[in-house]
Parts: structure tokens; sequence; C-alpha cells
């Protein structure tokens, strides 16, 4: 039963990594940004707009307070006028108070309003600074994935060079065998192809490194034997920035706008009914010193006229940051199209140089394939041979570094504007 349920535990992640037999950039991209810790800062940015949101709502509802005094005056109205048939007895130096005030907003200007407003530009711009942060994730994906891409090539790479070296092995073996070569010639080809799985062990376990760091990214167990698909190469490169740090520059310039509206608002008149209601000693009728009940309704007004004095200053303020939003704004913009510029050159470079690389490999083809055939004529050494080889894997390997940098570069000009 143990073992069943440690099966059954396990069974799912299994079916995971059994799925996935392939992946592509872009869906490596969607995987990374779900599964990284700071999407879930999002339902925590709109959960607390919801409430305060919410709590704003109730500014409109009826407020009630009660409060209540007890107090002893040392001196009190005390009428010494007699008047025929009247007897006034003046209110006691004890009085009792239980006050219970309502109260309802009815116009205050617009601030509950702008002030929710406001919420809602500030839940916008949380939101946009998480994009900000989950867009920097795109980076690091790039570059695990073209480095897994990069050693498959350079796998690739070594699988061609022990096929040269094999077939070179059959001809010296067979050139041994008839004595009219050496033995050392055939132990220099063994050896170089000993060199050659070496390698191919170095590159296997290093993209194998890569994959894991790939799966901790997007939270899935990704195969040994997984086939990354090369990404398509980019479209037409220019047009404009399409940054989510942009979107974010305009969500704090609209907050900025918001808080100059609640300052309006603010000092603007301010309206409500209310209703009081007590019981005490006196009553309303402070010449009936004897517990009673009361009640006052009305209309209350209020206009505070002092936050006009700073009303210029403040918005003041809000211009000047405004300002230096736009300078944050211009500076991105600047950098990004520098970074671009240089994306631009280093494509313009990597082309020129995939043209070279594939001239020479041509050219370093045709060597190799005359040294074998006058290594299999016994007119050159295993080492002379060899050479050759070593010739022609060092343009290729130049030819993989120049197209997977290609491949980068036109990436990373997509990443850095944004349209990727």
């Amino acid at each position: 039963m143990k073992r069943l349920l440690i099966l059954l535990c396990f069974l799912p992640l299994a079916a995971v990594a059994q799925d996935i037999k392939s992946l592509n950039l872009q869906k490596a991209h969607e995987l990374a940004q779900q599964n990284y810790p700071l999407v879930k800062q999002r339902d925590l940015v709109r959960q607390t707009t919801n409430i305060s949101i919410e709590n704003l709502s109730k500014g409109f509802w009826p407020q009630f307070s009660l409060s209540g005094q007890a107090s002893y005056q040392s001196q009190v109205t005390d009428f010494d006028v007699p008047i025929p048939g009247f007897i006034f007895n003046g209110p006691g130096k004890d009085q009792y108070k239980v006050l219970a005030d309502i109260t309802q907003l009815i116009y205050d200007g617009g601030v509950i309003r702008q002030q929710k407003d406001i919420q809602r530009l500030n839940d916008d711009v949380g939101q946009q600074k998480i994009e900000v942060e989950l867009y920097k994730i795109k980076d690091r994906i790039n570059q695990i994935f073209l480095g897994i891409l990069f050693l498959d090539e350079q796998v690739k790479q070594v699988d061609l060079i022990k096929a040269d070296l094999n077939n070179g092995i059959k001809r010296v073996e067979a050139q041994v065998n008839n004595g009219v070569a050496f033995r050392s010639n055939l132990n220099v080809l063994k050896a170089e192809l000993l060199k050659a799985d070496q390698r191919a062990i170095e590159l296997t376990s290093t993209r194998k490194g890569l994959i894991d760091v790939l799966s901790i990214f997007i939270n899935r167990q990704l195969p040994e034997t997984i086939q990354l698909e090369k990404p398509a190469v980019p479209g037409a490169i220019g047009g404009e920035v399409q940054r989510p740090e942009l979107k974010l520059f305009s969500s704090q310039d609209k907050l900025l706008s918001g808080q100059a509206k609640l300052i309006n608002s603010r000092n603007l008149p301010k309206a409500g009914l209310f209703v009081q209601g007590g019981y005490g000693k006196p009553g309303l009728d402070f010449l009936q010193n004897k517990f009673d009940f009361f009640y006052t309704a009305g209309v209350r007004f209020n206009w505070s006229f002092g936050g006009l004095y700073t009303q210029k200053r403040e918005k003041k303020i809000i211009e000047l940051n405004q300002k230096t939003i736009e300078i944050q704004k211009d500076v991105f913009l600047l950098n990004t199209n520098t970074q671009l510029k240089q994306q631009q050159s280093e494509i313009n470079k990597l082309e020129k140089l995939i043209a070279t690389d594939k001239a020479i490999i041509d050219l370093r083809m045709k060597v190799k394939d005359a040294a074998k055939a006058q290594l299999e004529n016994g007119m050159i050494t295993a080492n002379d041979y060899l050479r050759e080889i070593n010739a022609e894997d060092q343009a290729r390997q130049g030819l993989i570094t120049h197209e997977v940098q290609l491949l980068q570069a036109q990436i990373n000009y997509q990443t850095i504007s944004g349209k990727q």
C-alpha cells in the first residue's frame, strides 16, 4: 500500500515529464512567467485595491457615534429676580448627558470618487511594476534556451568529427595490417577519438545542467532527451519600442493627474444631514432641572479654506513629479534605442561573418577530402590528416558560434524593443 501511494504521488510529475517532448522559446517564456513567485503578488495587489475601494464606498453610509459626559460646575446661571406667581429652579451644579449622533454625507466635493480612482490607478501602477519585473525573466530564459541549442550544435559537430576519425582509423588500420603504416599513426587517431568522446560527455553533462535550470524556471520536469525548437528568425527589424516600462510611466503619470484632481475635490464644500438624540440633566430646556430626552436634526454645511493656502504648491509638486517621470521615460528610450543600435550593428557583423564561415568551411572540406585520399594512399601521416580535420572543425565551430550569436542578437533585439 505504501509503495502504491508513493507511486501515485509521483505519477503526475512523471506524466508531465513524458508529455513534454519538445519545447519552443515562446512556451518557455509563458511557463516561466506563470510560475515565477512574483506573479502571486498580482492577486495581492488586486485584493488590496478591492478592499480599499470597498472601504471608501462606505464613506456615504450613515456615520453613528455615541458619547457621554458627567460634570460638576462651580457655578450655574441663577435668576435672583422675584416674579409673582412664578418659581424658578436653576440648573444644578451636577449635570449629565448621553448623546447619540447620526450623520449622513450628502455631498463631499467628489473626494470619495477621486479616492476610488486613485486606488484603481495605484492598482494599475502596481500591476505594471510586476509586468516589468516579469519581463526581465525573458532575458534569462533566452540565455538558457540558446545555450542549450548551442550545445546541441556542438554535439552534432562532435559526431561529424568522430565519423571522420572512424573513417581515418579504418584506412590506417588496413595499412597497418598490410605493413605499409606505423601503428603509432593508428594510435594517434584512436587517442583523438577518445578526446572527442570526452568532449561529447562534457557537452552532454553541461546540457543536462541547463535543462535542470530551465525545469526549475518553468516548474516542469524536462527529460534529458527533450528537443528544443529553434526559434524562427525574427522578421523586420525596427518600429516603435513596446516595452512594459512605457506603460508603467504612463500609469504613474495618470496617478499623479488623479492626485491633482483630489486636491481640487478636498477644497470644495461638504454637506450632510445630521440627527442628534440624547438623555440628560438638564435637557434642551435648561430651566427644567431634571432628566429628560431630547433631539436635534438639521443640515450641516462645511467649507474649509485652509487647503487653498497650499493648493497651488501641492499642484506644483505634482507637476514636477510628472516632469520627472517624463525625463525618466526619455532616458529609458534613449538607453533602449542605443541598445537596439548596438544589436543591429551586431546583427550586420554576424551576417557577414557567417557568409565568410561558409566559404571557409567549403574550402576546408575540399582540403580534408584531399587529405583523406592522400592518407589512404600513404602520402601523408595520420597527424597530417588530423590537422585538416581539426582545421575544418575550427571552421565549423566558428560557424556554429556565429549562427547562435546571430540568433541571440536577433532575439535580443526583439526583447529589447518589447516585441517578443
